[in-house]
């Protein structure tokens, strides 16, 4: 219903931001890292909106980023994951990161956000794989940078960045990589992330 919000910030709170537009200001919830996009209150603002509605409410989410959306538009589809699940992992991971988490088969990285276990975390990877495979187009194999990859260095992450390297992207890479289990070594990883990209996965 709402594609997007371009008008005055009236405030933000950390969790919530109010955009004035054409005298009506509406509410809408933001994950941290959107909140930390925002211009100083009184200043011109765009919000990339989902409105969610359910039997007792109806709710707007605002993203200062497609990518964002598209990202947070994915996860809830997945059983368990709420709006405000998809956004707690909104706010502590980067669309790029969600997506280079669910390629790689990382589940763990997902934990980082409150109120996603382990089981939870194991179900978006298993849902959401093919569909950040297939697209949209922000989450295509030549838009996830190296920047996307997360903090810590297991032996998956290495093995990406060693193909990253011979000149693949880091969804290829990750993509190549999926089947793979973190206790497998990184020398074996490559081998068969190059067998597989080898003949296109």
């Amino acid at each position: 219903m709402y594609y997007s919000l371009r008008g005055t910030l009236l405030f933000a709170d950390g969790s919530t931001a109010a955009v004035e537009c054409g005298g009506v200001g509406y509410l809408c919830t933001v994950s941290s890292q959107t909140y930390a996009q925002l211009p100083a209150r009184g200043e011109e603002v765009l919000l990339y909106t989902h409105l969610s509605v359910r039997e007792d409410a109806m709710e707007l989410y605002g993203f200062s980023t497609e990518a964002e959306r598209s990202c947070f538009k994915m996860l809830i589809l997945v059983s368990g994951v709420g709006a405000k699940v998809a956004v707690a992992i909104l706010s502590v991971l980067t669309p790029d990161q969600v997506a280079f988490a669910i390629l790689s088969g990382d589940s763990k990285t997902l934990t980082a956000a409150p109120g996603v276990g382990p089981k939870l975390a194991q179900r978006i990877v298993l849902e959401l794989k093919d569909r950040f495979k297939k697209g949209p187009a922000e989450f295509s194999a030549g838009s996830l940078s190296a920047a996307a990859v997360p903090g810590g260095m297991g032996n998956r992450s290495e093995a990406i960045q060693a193909l990253a390297a011979l000149g693949y992207t880091q969804a290829e890479a990750a993509a190549a990589l999926v089947d793979c289990g973190e206790e497998v070594p990184v020398e074996d990883m490559i081998r068969t992330g190059l067998k597989k990209l080898a003949t296109n996965l």
